[in-house]
């Protein structure tokens, strides 16, 4: 039996469905403006339904999503309200981490978005610098291409804090991250940058067992949490895109995402969880699971 990390479920969609408002580009950063302590509650049930760790609501928080909304000179506030929000939720429960969130920058899923490690590095780096004394590690997230780990990492070194480092592939062949290159092509970027997990995200879970047999050859502790979304569609990667153009799908119980989680686990995965539309259900049913069958949740 193992030590399994049970990272939350997704916040954006969550926020989305209980916030009520309208699907901006912005996605789960106005919902803190609009809606103070949700990102919190939302904290609190993942908490609650035995998460370990709490991943902070910081992922589209870059300036380029901020400026075309005159929401810039919020960047420094807005990662320090998320940060607060999850320093509250794991104060009342009394235990658990907190992973510094990093996204894309541009948009998600687009490799052919992805900027040189020399542009992207410092922009990574600025961030990390805010959420270093407040996490206990920086999670990049949703990584498509090679390229965009390399200036993820990098930057994410200045937080002085562990560094996970997770990449979204193709929903159709796990093997290869969005950009078409092989998932063991990560080599290079650990060999290049401390690293100490690596992980796939945000795609559908049917390409995680793929996905994981390439990062199990990297020497590293690895895992995986995938989304609910059917696909990721045409209408998505067009330019500011809202959450309006992904299809929930409706197969994706809490128990048939646990059968995928658990043989992961199988794998030799020792960080699992859920992102887009993998909700608190999902990672109770997820713990149970876990702990029925004799692991230790950490």
């Amino acid at each position: 039996m193992a030590a399994i990390t049970l990272l939350d479920g997704g916040m954006g969609q969550e926020l989305v469905a209980r916030s009520g408002d309208e699907p901006t580009p912005l996605w789960a950063t106005r919902v803190m403006l609009d809606h103070p302590g949700m990102v919190r509650d939302i904290h609190a049930d993942y908490f609650a339904a035995g998460a370990t760790v709490a991943t902070t609501n910081t992922y589209a928080i870059h300036h380029d999503r901020l400026e075309r909304f005159g929401l810039d000179p919020m960047f420094h506030a807005l990662h320090l309200r998320a940060l607060a929000e999850a320093h509250e939720a794991r104060a009342a429960f009394g235990t658990g981490r907190i992973a510094g969130s990093m996204g894309p920058l541009a948009a998600s899923y687009r490799p052919d978005l992805t900027q040189p490690v020399e542009i992207a590095a410092p922009k990574y780096a600025e961030i990390a610098r805010i959420l270093g004394a407040h996490v206990d590690m920086i999670l990049c997230e949703t990584m498509a291409s090679i390229e965009m780990c390399e200036g993820a990492a990098a930057g994410a070194q200045a937080a002085g804090k562990p560094v996970w480092l997770s990449i979204s592939v193709d929903d159709h062949n796990g093997k290869l991250l969005r950009s078409g290159e092989p998932v063991t092509d990560l080599a290079r970027v650990i060999n290049a940058y401390p690293v100490a997990a690596v992980l796939a995200n945000c795609s559908v879970p049917e390409a995680m067992a793929d996905a994981l047999a390439g990062l199990k050859t990297l020497g590293l502790p690895f895992g995986a949490y995938a989304n609910g979304f059917t696909h990721i569609s045409g209408n998505f990667l067009k330019d500011a895109p809202t959450v309006k153009e992904l299809t929930h799908r409706h197969d994706l119980t809490p128990e048939k995402y646990a059968d995928f989680a658990m043989a992961w686990v199988e794998m030799g995965a020792t960080i699992v969880g859920g992102c887009c539309d993998v909700g608190p259900d999902h990672i109770r049913h997820l713990a149970a699971c876990l702990t029925a069958a004799g692991h230790q949740i950490v």
